[in-house]
């Protein structure tokens, strides 16, 4: 959650959060049946690889993707692009997406909430990739 100048809440997406789906996105595209080194990565989406390491180690750790060190090691989804849904990936990073702080939870701002877990539940890695 972050505060406007004039005091407004509203719901923004981290860079964490951003870059988190630029890596699977790529791993996606990219990494069909085999390892992707770090350095690929974070050259083609222009990220720190210093960055992308705790990226990379909160995804492996949550079994979203998988690691191999060494020659001929990298990192690949641990499952289809289609089972990867934008709430799972978003809520891992951002922790609650909710668009008010909890203590102003009234139904209209709870069922805000749902209609934006349920759509970016709906959405996949797989769809992103159709989007491009």
């Amino acid at each position: 959650m972050q505060v406007s100048p004039k005091g407004d809440n509203f719901m923004l997406i981290s860079s964490k959060g951003r870059y988190t789906l630029y890596v699977l996105v790529d791993l996606a595209k990219n990494g069909q049946n085999r390892y992707i080194p770090l350095k690929e990565i974070a050259e083609r989406q222009n990220i720190s690889k210093k960055y992308m390491e705790g990226i990379l180690k909160t995804l492996v750790d949550r079994n979203l993707l998988e690691g191999v060190k060494g020659k001929g090691g990298g990192y690949k989804l641990t499952k289809e692009p289609k089972d990867y849904s934008l709430g799972e990936i978003l809520r891992l990073t951002e922790g609650d997406l909710a668009s008010v702080p909890c203590t102003s939870k009234t139904p209209i701002w709870q069922q805000l909430d749902n209609l934006i877990n349920n759509y970016l539940d709906s959405v996949t890695l797989a769809n992103l990739l159709n989007n491009e």
